[in-house]
């Protein structure tokens, strides 16, 4: 899955839980992470078993929610998006807060490879 797509359905997914404006937008003053940023998502969603499996179980909420959007199913996505807002919350606010911020960054830069690349770590952990 592209880092664009996955991005936007996490932000679809997690926006909610944390009381944003507009479902799958991420707000206009939402700052732009540094890798730093990343980082420290990274490591505080791995040194916590607990938001690693809720990190691992959105992972793959993301993948059936990107294969329900292909076939335009709204139901079947309204339905897993209440799951992934559940397990947004399990996360935090930093990661939240990343995921909006993504949505300034360009999927071509080489910012967002350094934060694919980074968040990647995390999927390698899921199993």
């Amino acid at each position: 899955m592209n880092l664009k797509l996955a991005v936007f359905i996490t932000v679809l997914a997690a926006t909610p839980a944390f009381g944003q404006a507009q479902k799958g937008a991420p707000p206009a003053n939402a700052p732009k992470p540094t890798m730093a940023d990343v980082q420290k998502v990274v490591q505080t969603i791995s040194g916590d078993k607990a938001k690693m499996q809720a990190y691992c179980d959105m992972s793959k909420l993301d993948q059936q929610m990107a294969k329900l959007d292909e076939k335009k199913d709204a139901k079947a996505l309204e339905s897993l998006g209440k799951k992934a807002d559940d397990l947004g919350q399990k996360l935090g606010p930093e990661y939240a807060t990343l995921m909006d911020g993504l949505g300034q960054v360009d999927e071509n830069s080489p910012d967002a490879k350094a934060f694919g690349t980074a968040l990647g770590a995390l999927d390698k952990q899921c199993k």
